[in-house]
């Protein structure tokens, strides 16, 4: 009785999850205070680390030719265990080369197994359920993070940081968990036949384009807020740390909430209220003077990751349900076009005026916030848009 839920395609989703965590939350906490302090990168290295780790991403689409070849949960496995090898060997050698090619080991296998999870999420999930659960999954992430991280913040409170051991736990435990997830869990078929060629619809125009600038506002909070406080406040590791843990548990407790928020009042006024929060909190960060206002902006900006939930339900209530595989594919490509250019380009625009960056990540807000207000209070296929709707 307590077994066959483990072996259900919400466990798999939740494992993959957990394991995806595991190995992307170590590896991203550490990662700027290991650059510095034993690589000596600079914003400008920083950069370019971070736009090499995207190309995996901007290449997502070409998961849609890999399923011809595998399924969709095989290949999500394999994802499972590319990410935890290459977040294991992350801090083998400390030069600028091995972390540009351990990060684009890692980062192929997080952006596809990103890929094939939120494929999966919204095949094996109902529309009714959806952000709910997806809800519950980012709870279940932060919940790892406590977890990992927790134990992280006790070891550096006694003991210097060592990079190659904790990557190699962190990487260890990902791998573990994808073996499991190949020997244990039974192999599902696919509820509906996706389709498994690449194209453009024209009535998800609007899903892209939200889907292009939550990818270029991902990447100013990812590289630039943590670096903000590393380098401009000089955090050390271990409140680095800390906050990943506050962040966590904050994760942990809304998410759910969030997406039963989204649930009752819809994707359009749930997008409204992300969009006008980060306006609010990019111009802050731009001109931010105080370590704690800079704490707490970086408190409320993660805070407003749950509420993307909402651009993947919009999808999923619009889409063919045999094109969520292939549109999935293509959505983190799109997603990463701006993040392959931007980190790199606004590192050096961070040598200059770290400010200019901020103000970049409110225009792209104010951007999103417009293309929102055109969602429809109930979308569905022949009602993508509000044009669509006033149409008819």
């Amino acid at each position: 009785m307590f077994i066959k839920p483990l072996h259900s395609r919400k466990s798999l989703l939740f494992l993959l999850a957990i394991g995806n965590t595991v190995a992307f939350a170590t590896w991203q906490v550490m990662l700027n205070n290991f650059a510095v302090e034993q690589a000596a990168f600079t914003g400008e290295e920083i950069g370019i680390l971070q736009s090499l780790r995207e190309v995996p991403g901007f290449l997502a689409f070409t998961a849609i030719l890999i399923m011809i070849y595998l399924r969709q949960q095989t290949f999500a496995i394999l994802s499972l265990l590319t990410l935890g090898i290459g977040t294991a060997i992350t801090a083998f050698y400390p030069t600028a080369l091995w972390l540009y090619f351990s990060t684009v080991i890692m980062s192929i296998g997080f952006h596809y197994l990103e890929t094939l999870h939120n494929s999966l999420s919204l095949q094996w999930l109902t529309k009714a359920e959806a952000p709910k659960v997806l809800g519950q999954i980012i709870s279940a992430r932060a919940f790892c993070n406590l977890t990992i991280l927790g134990a992280l913040y006790l070891y550096l409170m006694f003991f210097t940081a060592n990079y190659v051991v904790i990557y190699m736990l962190a990487g260890g435990a990902s791998i573990a968990i994808g073996i499991y997830c190949w020997i244990s869990i039974p192999h599902f078929e696919d509820r509906v036949v996706q389709k498994k060629e690449l194209f453009l619809r024209k009535r998800y125009w609007l899903f892209y384009l939200l889907t292009f600038f939550a990818g270029a506002r991902r990447q100013i909070f990812v590289v630039f807020a943590g670096f903000l406080l590393v380098e401009k406040f000089n955090f050390p590791v271990e409140d680095v740390v800390m906050l990943t843990l506050v962040n966590a548990a904050l994760t942990f407790y809304l998410a759910p909430k969030i997406g039963r928020l989204i649930s009752r009042i819809g994707e359009r006024r749930a997008l409204t209220l992300e969009y006008i929060g980060l306006i609010i909190i990019f111009i802050s960060y731009a001109f931010v003077d105080s370590v704690a206002i800079a704490i707490a902006l970086y408190l409320l900006d993660h805070m407003f990751f749950a509420m993307a939930i909402a651009i993947k339900t919009y999808f999923q209530k619009i889409a063919d349900p045999a094109d969520i595989a292939a549109t999935s594919s293509i959505s983190f490509t799109i997603n990463h076009i701006a993040a392959v250019v931007l980190p790199a380009l606004l590192g050096l625009l961070w040598v200059v005026n770290h400010s200019a960056v901020f103000l970049v990540g409110a225009a792209i807000a104010l951007a999103s916030l417009i293309l929102s207000q055109l969602i429809p209070n109930h979308p569905q296929p022949g009602q993508e848009t509000r044009l669509e709707s006033s149409v008819q």
